[in-house]
């Protein structure tokens, strides 16, 4: 069985990640792009051999499911037009910038009865499924303490505009390893202390993002997801974490599956990495496609992505009044 697939919007830097993955699956028959900015439309379709369709609906009514890879801002503009064209929608990350419009996706993804999925694909490499099924055995006895790090480069773009982002560094890298805790541990964040400032980049939003937070179960959580890493750093970013227990450590390191090279001269010159690790996109997209054939819900739903924008709201929340701020669900 083929599932028919389209992208709707190229603005997200993941677009070709997602687009590469549908045009090489023999089981989706990759439709189109649809895009609001026509060149970048077309230039993202010519990039995957598939056509780009001006109109969102001509494209809605011809798919079975689609990836929305949209600014923050528009999330929920385009998953109800997917919802009332009874199109699946595996929507980027974050679900949206406020609460409120991340419950309003929820919403409607219960009451049109559609498949959806969030783009946090952690979940998905072998580093994480190992360190499940260790937390699982009890391997590392009860639970301590947890420490993660998201750093990346600085994206640029409307990543950096408040309107269309929601936000900077905090919006952009908390939920990947908030969503990845959740996973692991079966527990929620229930507490948010946030030092979140600009200091690396001349930027309108913050760049550096150290949350201090606290389980449900009284477990410590500190996360560092700035946008510190240079323009000159031989991956996108770092994406760890170790979780401590009374009778051991289990850690996480999704770029440590490289090989570090470095080229002396010519045009190439530099740091670079060579990745043989688990592609994770690879198994968020096969999750998601499986679920549409199957009719069943995808590894992340939509609950998943408010739950990790409800942690990103009380971080704001808790930087401007300087006190931790409860996470409310």
């Amino acid at each position: 069985m083929t599932t028919s697939m389209g992208v709707l919007s190229a603005a997200h830097v993941h677009t070709d990640a997602y687009a590469s993955q549908l045009a090489e699956r023999d089981d989706v028959e990759f439709v189109g792009i649809t895009d609001e900015d026509s060149e970048r439309g077309r230039e993202a379709a010519e990039r995957h051999g598939t056509e780009y369709v001006a109109g969102a609906d001509a494209l809605l009514e011809c798919i079975d499911a689609a990836v929305v890879c949209a600014v923050n801002a528009d999330h929920r503009e385009w998953f109800e037009r997917a919802a009332a064209a009874g199109v699946d929608v595996l929507c980027e990350k974050p679900l949206a910038t406020t609460l409120e419009d991340a419950r309003a996706i929820v919403d409607v993804w219960r009451e049109s009865g559609i498949r959806a999925g969030i783009t946090m694909p952690l979940r998905f490499c072998e580093p994480a499924r190992r360190a499940k099924r260790t937390l699982d055995a009890a391997g590392i006895g009860e639970l301590r303490s947890i420490s993660g790090t998201n750093r990346g480069q600085m994206p640029g773009s409307w990543f950096v505009d408040p309107e269309h982002a929601g936000g900077g560094a905090a919006m952009d890298h908390t939920v990947h390893i908030v969503d990845l805790v959740g996973h692991l541990t079966g527990l929620e964040v229930a507490e948010v202390y946030a030092a979140i400032g600009t200091r690396f980049h001349d930027v309108p939003v913050e760049d550096v993002n150290v949350l201090s937070m606290e389980l449900s179960d009284g477990t410590p959580f500190l996360l560092d997801g700035s946008w510190s890493k240079p323009d000159s750093w031989h991956t996108w970013g770092d994406a760890t974490l170790e979780l401590t227990g009374t009778h051991g450590t289990v850690g996480i390191d999704y770029t440590d599956q490289s090989l570090v090279h470095t080229v002396a001269s010519g045009p190439d010159s530099g740091v670079h990495t060579a990745f043989y690790g688990t592609d994770a996109n690879a198994g968020l997209i096969a999750d998601f496609v499986a679920s549409v054939r199957e009719g069943h819900d995808p590894e992340i739903t939509p609950d998943d992505g408010l739950k990790a924008v409800a942690v990103v709201e009380a971080a704001y929340e808790s930087a401007e009044s300087g006190e931790p701020v409860e996470v409310a669900y």
